[in-house]
């Protein structure tokens, strides 16, 4: 499946800035219409490490109401959560109605480094998909609507992004011992995240791989994959798209620092 995404697919910055502006708009629009109408939402966000998650997650929410949702970066479970059924942690974060709750890497650990890093019995990583496809249907039939992104890069791109970072004085921290670690794991995590996208496919929480070689590329993407999501779950419901209005021009100007665009990468 992975070894078939297209990983060359590109935007210009130029087209890049001209479209942001309204997508952010848009959302911003949806978002609210989803807190009037009780409507919940969570979004997932996993992938390769220097994939550009966090970039995608900043610039996805730099124009939504800070009051409408919840940022969760999910990190291994501390000792007293340990205590409790592995899903225990997630359910606290469920969204409330007409909420978004974004993770950072989400429940689905328990199938990658849990099961790569051999962290649990392969009995308890295998039995965490049926764990998962219960969980996902029930918040489904509660009417969350569910979106799931993988964000992939090839192997060669992510060692050179690791190199970038690293000779940077001011970024080098970002990447550890265990990164480079997970790099040479790269061929591992790629077959268990074949699994993953294979048996946790569904109607109810579909699976978007985004090919995230260009982070504009990627970034619009993801826009366009929530903005039709909340469309088709608000129904009419759904506020109309509005018109250009003048702000857009100021908007267009600063869009390419959002998220620090003026840095990024093609």
């Amino acid at each position: 499946m992975l070894e078939n995404v297209n990983l060359k697919r590109k935007l210009g910055r130029e087209t890049w800035e001209r479209e942001l502006p309204a997508l952010q708009r848009r959302l911003f629009d949806l978002e609210k219409a989803c807190w009037d109408h009780g409507r919940s939402s969570i979004v997932v966000f996993e992938g390769w490490e220097a994939a550009g998650k966090g970039g995608a997650i900043s610039t996805l929410t730099a124009r939504m109401d800070a009051r409408g949702y919840r940022l969760y970066t999910i990190t291994p479970p501390r000792t007293y959560e340990q205590e409790y059924p592995w899903l225990w942690r997630f359910w606290l974060k469920v969204p409330n109605r007409g909420e978004m709750a974004i993770f950072d890497h989400s429940w689905y650990r328990r199938v990658l480094d849990d099961r790569v890093e051999k962290l649990v019995p392969r009995k308890d990583w295998r039995k965490a998909y049926l764990d998962i496809a219960e969980f996902e249907r029930m918040l489904a039939d509660d009417g969350a609507v569910i979106l799931k992104f993988w964000f992939h890069i090839s192997r060669k791109e992510q060692k050179n992004r690791f190199e970038k970072i690293a000779k940077d004085p001011l970024e080098s921290w970002r990447i550890t011992k265990e990164d480079w670690k997970r790099h040479e794991q790269y061929e591992e995590y790629l077959e268990a995240a074949e699994e993953m996208l294979e048996r946790t496919e569904s109607e109810y929480a579909p699976w978007t791989i985004v090919e995230a070689t260009c982070r504009r590329y990627a970034r619009r993407k993801v826009f366009q994959t929530v903005i039709a999501a909340l469309e088709k779950a608000l129904g009419d419901k759904a506020p109309p798209v509005s018109a250009p209005n003048v702000r857009d021009a100021e908007l267009r100007r600063v869009a390419a620092s959002v998220s620090g665009e003026r840095n990024g990468g093609a």
